[in-house]
């Protein structure tokens, strides 16, 4: 896996954000990239800007959370990679503030994309060797949840269970499909992000500059797609079943 030429590999959610970050890196690292999104124009506009010489990215204008979609995808371009990063814009309220269709959005988005493609990756099944990535959130991990977000963090947490399910099953059917979660902190350098900045400056009595301040060193897409790059061309006998996505690169849970 080290050598990504005719790697095809499929990114969803691939038209904004580190989703955005990753198609480009696969593309610049060799691989041919399917960049799966509901936004035609946002895709053009990656296909067209990305410059490399190496890899190629083909432009999926598609409702990710499509059971048929997975399936006609996975069907039609047989990747050895897979990346989800697609997921709603949490509503950014209080609990009581919430209504059950706001504090549920990404239950129906985010879990039931992982979902679909995970049970199409182990029911085609992908080739031996396929690696898998469900890029799910740092808030999965955090003690407090995300309180201002509704059920975006036990969305999150759900996420990196049903991966773990995934991987579990490859593992017992003998399917070698590497299935890894990895858990991005939070960054300015996407909607939900940014969504997130506003929302807890404005409860703390902060700017948004101030907040970030305290944020440290920030998680960008191109160090979300370089970490990822990395994590697939390594051996996947010495990679973790999921990891925490910092600016410093992909770091090892507690």
């Amino acid at each position: 896996m080290s050598d990504l030429s005719g790697r095809t590999t499929i990114v969803v959610g691939a038209s904004r954000g580190l989703g955005r970050g990753i198609a480009t890196a696969f593309a610049e690292a060799g691989a041919p990239v399917v960049a799966v999104a509901r936004t035609a124009a946002a895709l053009a506009e990656l296909a067209t800007t990305t410059t490399t010489t190496v890899g190629t990215i083909q432009p999926e204008v598609a409702d990710a959370g499509d059971a048929t979609v997975a399936a006609d995808l996975l069907d039609r371009y047989e990747p050895e990679v897979v990346i989800l990063v697609a997921g709603a814009g949490p509503h950014m309220r209080p609990l009581h503030q919430q209504t059950w269709e706001t504090f549920s959005v990404n239950w129906h988005t985010d879990v039931r994309i992982a979902f679909h493609w995970l049970r199409e990756a182990l029911l085609a099944p992908l080739r031996p060797g396929t690696r898998v990535v469900v890029v799910s959130s740092g808030a999965a991990i955090n003690r407090n949840g995300s309180p201002l977000s509704g059920g975006y963090a036990g969305a999150k947490a759900t996420q990196r269970f049903i991966t773990g399910y995934a991987r579990d099953e490859s593992r017992r059917a003998g399917l070698d499909i590497t299935v890894t979660a990895v858990m991005p902190t939070m960054t300015p350098y996407g909607d939900v992000g940014r969504r997130g900045i506003r929302a807890y400056a404005g409860r703390s009595g902060q700017s948004d500059e101030e907040y970030l301040k305290e944020l440290g060193d920030l998680l960008t897409p191109e160090i979300a797609g370089s970490a990822l790059v990395d994590l697939v061309r390594a051996d996947p006998a010495t990679t973790a079943p999921e990891y925490l996505l910092t600016a410093a690169g992909l770091q090892n849970l507690p």
